[in-house]
């Protein structure tokens, strides 16, 4: 039997060198004596500034957040543990100590192996997943590049769309502002259309529509266990879900000030903290924030941070009311028409005079209330012809010059006064507002007490309906299709 040959020290080493996973050799007092060529590609550290030098003074100059050799000589034995190299990568590491003939450690040999592949891949998985959940009537989601028709003719609508043009490129922040319904939406998927972030998510969440107390975690995420009711796996928040994309704060002026502070530092830092955790994630997203308030004004009455306004405002762009923009009118209506014609297989065209009524009325809802206006004619119209008769009252009186709504007393009395204007503020309230409860909360009414006033008035729009049982039928998107 031929005796067994004992491998050499330099083959040892080549072996040691041609390993795939990192080899770390700490001996019995915790000083690094050996590191191997996998570990310097894995973690991009040099053996030269390792070699010599003590675990814990590595640990705390943050070359690791915590070693494994450290643990494996208190508790003299194997440990495995999830170790964070610099700010970036992380390592699975795990501590082997080795012992001399009276029992002492002499060394610890970890071996490494670099699973951040392993986390990308479960952290897009953990988006896959939160984007099948994301509620319609909290968010909307474009993450296949596919964008809103903008329909414009206006000398003032096409300047903007070139100022678009301009910045959309470059990662700034925008605010965009102008009345409820005009398309500022619209204008933010124009922006993400335009930068080389088309083909990454575009989430737009409402800082009005959801609870303060829900808004945090929906913004930023937390952690398994973070408090009493989270899910036992944690959640991903928006900011992470847009990471590579564009995230619009559509509402921005209804944020609470606790949560201002917390998205100043996001922008800042670029880092999100989820609750409950103890580190933060890097995340690359462009902020996009719209509102139809005076954030200004906001600012002075100190509702909305100063410091954050700034932040926002870096580049604002004003969208004009549709009855400043009366060009956009037909474009619109023909969009419109042709539009809802396709989806719903009707073919419809609009009179001369219907026309004119269109264009003659001062549209408080903007392209939005155009927008149902004309959907709700397409499919509640038998004939192949929308004429003047067949528009609203509010529209025939506007395009007549009738602002006193069909009195027909020559020196009308102040209670009939008082109905004509109520009647138009109801009116102009519903065609703003996207839900019965939101024109209510708007005139400073109860619900029911706008039903009746619906109900006695014979207000028939095409923002809201009234069912037989006093209830409230939502319209089904509010979003606009056009500038």
């Amino acid at each position: 039997m031929e005796p067994i040959q004992r491998l050499t020290v330099k083959q040892l080493s080549a072996i040691l060198e041609a390993a795939q996973d990192g080899i770390y050799v700490v001996d019995g007092s915790g000083v690094t004596r050996y590191v191997n060529r996998a570990y310097e590609e894995i973690t991009g550290y040099k053996r030269e500034e390792l070699i010599g030098r003590h675990m814990a003074e590595l640990v705390n100059q943050g070359y690791f957040d915590r070693s494994v050799s450290l643990h494996v000589l208190e508790t003299r034995s194997p440990q495995s543990l999830i170790q964070r190299i610099g700010k970036a990568k992380e390592v699975l590491v795990t501590g082997t100590p080795v012992f001399d003939e009276s029992g002492a450690i002499v060394l610890v040999v970890t071996s490494v192996r670099d699973v951040s592949q392993l986390n990308d891949l479960r952290r897009e998985l953990e988006k896959a997943r939160s984007f099948q959940a994301l509620q319609h009537h909290r968010y909307a989601l474009n993450a296949d590049g596919t964008a809103h028709t903008l329909v414009c003719q206006s000398p003032r609508m096409r300047q903007l769309v070139e100022t678009i043009r301009q910045i959309a490129p470059y990662p700034t922040s925008v605010l965009l502002t102008g009345p409820s319904g005009v398309g500022k939406e619209v204008l933010a998927h124009l922006i993400h259309q335009l930068s080389d972030r088309k083909d990454k998510p575009f989430i737009k969440v409402n800082c009005g529509a959801i609870p303060e107390a829900l808004l945090e975690s929906e913004l930023f995420g937390y952690e398994p266990g973070a408090f009493t009711g989270a899910r036992r796996e944690g959640k991903i928040g928006l900011f992470e879900l847009a990471d590579g994309g564009t995230l619009l704060l559509d509402e921005i002026g209804d944020m609470p000030l606790s949560l201002q502070v917390k998205l100043l530092r996001v922008l800042e830092s670029r880092e999100v903290w989820r609750i409950g955790a103890t580190r933060p994630r890097t995340v690359n997203v462009r902020i996009l924030s719209a509102t139809n308030q005076k954030l200004s004004q906001l600012v002075r009455e100190g509702r909305f941070r100063e410091d954050l306004y700034y932040r926002l405002n870096v580049i604002e762009l004003t969208i004009p009311p549709l009855r400043e923009r009366p060009e956009d009118i037909d474009a619109l209506i023909a969009h419109f028409l042709n539009t809802f014609g396709r989806q719903y297989r009707l073919n419809k065209t609009l009179s001369a005079a219907a026309r004119r009524a269109l264009r003659a009325y001062h549209w408080p809802g903007n392209v939005r209330e155009l927008r149902n206006l004309i959907e709700n004619l397409v499919v509640s119209l038998p004939d192949p012809v929308i004429d003047e008769h067949h528009l609203p009252p509010h529209i025939r009186r506007a395009a007549s010059g009738d602002e006193d709504f069909g009195c027909t007393n020559a020196s009308p009395t102040l209670k009939e006064r008082v109905e004509q204007f109520e009647k138009q503020l109801i009116a102009d309230a519903l065609a703003r507002s996207p839900s019965l409860r939101q024109a209510a909360k708007r005139l400073g009414i109860d619900h029911s007490t706008l039903i009746k006033k619906i109900k006695r008035y014979g207000l028939t729009t095409a923002r809201s309906n009234v069912s037989k049982t006093g209830g409230e039928d939502r319209p089904s998107d509010a979003r606009c299709s056009g500038a």
